[in-house]
């Protein structure tokens, strides 16, 4: 009989020890983390308002306010800068993070697709670059471009001093670089929006299934700053890609870029409330690879390299200063990645 007690006694307290323990590992769930609280949802709202104004205003301000062209000059070598940072240190570490998890394989899935991606953005390029090479120049450009060289010949035959020469040649090779840029931005801009919306919208995410309110407010923080420094990079690309940037247009691309963003609070409000699968997981692999890709592609070939060519001679044009300006691109992205969560909460 005292055996049988002492063993009911053990059961007992074996069952009551798993039940503290459980308590422990899952928390009782109270008001401010139920999913479906009507406080916690406001609050998501109220992020979702927030996040779309600022993304709204930051990727307009570019175009509204008259920066200087050595402003533009050196705000696109940051825009360069915090496109590289954000592609390396959070697109590439968010992805293979998500791989880990997903699969016990060491092959670098991740690396693999960024190198799609930045494959593909090549390529789109390219077909950009020969689609509209071909149909976009009009006859009279084709008229000026033969004037030029003309103009040239004729300069070679008279014996033109080396001075007038080199000024034919600097007018010819400015009409030629300004001709390729017009056929590669509509390109460009394409890639790029498409590239930040993909971003914008699994970075909400993170808002989204956040279960409390603290973690809520932590993550509107750490995305606004990363949305509020995106679109205007953004904005500042834009304005380098389309020269004649009408205001329609500006509106546009920034109501593209914001509009994302709610959209990611939205998807993250309903995977919240109906547990997300491996699918999701899946495809937030998969895309923050290619568009780490994507970006490193645009950053490298069109803002660092290309840049901006200012219409006249500026101060701020010096390579110092475009390095410091890509420094400060990179180094804001790294500071801000201190208090990113967004990998911990989309996961």
């Amino acid at each position: 009989m005292q055996c049988e007690e002492g063993k009911e006694s053990r059961r007992l307290s074996d069952s009551l020890k798993h039940s503290i323990d459980t308590q422990d590992q899952y928390p009782r769930m109270d008001l401010d983390s139920d999913p479906s609280s009507k406080p916690l949802i406001l609050v998501k709202l109220w992020c979702l308002l927030i996040v779309f104004v600022a993304a709204l205003v930051a990727g307009v301000s570019p175009y509204v306010v008259k920066w200087s062209e050595g402003f533009i000059l050196l705000g696109t070598q940051f825009a360069g800068g915090v496109f590289l940072g954000i592609a390396l240190m959070q697109f590439l570490s968010d992805s293979d993070e998500a791989f880990e998890n997903l699969t016990a394989r060491s092959y670098p899935f991740a690396f693999m697709l960024a190198s799609v991606g930045y494959l593909l953005a090549m390529l789109a390029d390219f077909v950009v670059v020969s689609v509209y090479g071909k149909h976009s120049p009009s006859d009279s450009e084709g008229f000026t471009v033969q004037g030029s060289t003309q103009q040239r010949k004729s300069i070679y035959r008279a014996g033109t001093s080396q001075s007038q020469i080199q000024q034919v040649e600097d007018e010819i090779d400015h009409f030629t670089k300004a001709l390729l840029f017009r056929v590669i931005s509509f390109g460009d801009s394409v890639l790029l929006i498409t590239a930040l919306c993909f971003h914008s919208v699994f970075e909400s995410i993170a808002i989204g299934v956040a279960d409390t309110k603290a973690r809520t407010w932590r993550a509107l923080w750490t995305v606004t700053l990363h949305k509020v420094f995106t679109a205007i990079a953004m904005g500042i690309s834009i304005l380098r890609m389309i020269p004649d940037h009408p205001l329609v247009s500006c509106i546009a691309y920034a109501f593209a870029f914001a509009i994302s963003c709610p959209v990611g609070v939205a998807i993250g409000i309903v995977i919240d409330a109906t547990a997300p699968g491996i699918i999701v997981r899946w495809i937030f692999a998969v895309f923050m690879s290619l568009a780490c890709g994507v970006f490193i592609y645009i950053s490298v070939n069109h803002l660092l390299v290309k840049g901006y060519f200012p219409q006249r001679t500026v101060m701020l044009d010096s390579t110092h200063r475009k390095f410091l300006a890509v420094v400060l691109g990179v180094g804001v992205i790294a500071i801000l990645m201190i208090w990113d969560e967004s990998t911990s909460a989309c996961g």
